[in-house]
């Protein structure tokens, strides 16, 4: 049914457990697999004068960069060679959920799986949800897998 499937990862138990359900759904429907992990620097940035933004960059980029490995040898433990992309958003304009939705368009994806922290009020208002933004702009499915 699903040929291409994409999974967004962060390192939280909750994108682990998005992870784990995209190589079991890839391994049985013998689909190609694609991590992506998203850095955003812009909103640490912008007033912050005194902070050397490339040495900020390049630590976000290594911590990224080990999010990416652990995914990609979880797969790999399990028997799925996954294909991995680490995105940097540069610009004040974008948002994680778009730039997750402009990968899995251009990797080309049929499916897209995420995990969702499931908060509400207040903290759901100030922090919004990554996983919503993506269900929404995503053309194609969106699989959301809850967190404990």
């Amino acid at each position: 049914m699903y040929q291409r499937i994409q999974v967004a990862v962060d390192g939280s138990s909750t994108s682990d457990r998005a992870l784990q359900e995209a190589i079991r759904l890839a391994k049985e429907q013998r689909a190609l697999l694609h991590i992506v992990h998203v850095i955003d620097v812009v909103p640490m940035v912008l007033d912050a004068e005194f902070i050397d933004i490339e040495a900020m960059r390049r630590a976000m980029r290594q911590s990224g960069q080990q999010v990416m490995d652990r995914a990609r040898e979880k797969a790999k433990a399990a028997g799925i060679e996954a294909e991995t992309r680490l995105v940097e958003i540069d610009t004040p304009a974008q948002r994680l959920a778009q730039k997750i939705v402009e990968e899995a368009k251009a990797w080309p994806a049929d499916l897209l799986v995420i995990g969702t922290h499931g908060r509400r009020g207040l903290d759901h208002l100030l922090l919004g949800s990554v996983a919503e933004g993506v269900a929404r702009l995503a053309p194609m499915p969106v699989l959301l897998i809850r967190g404990k």
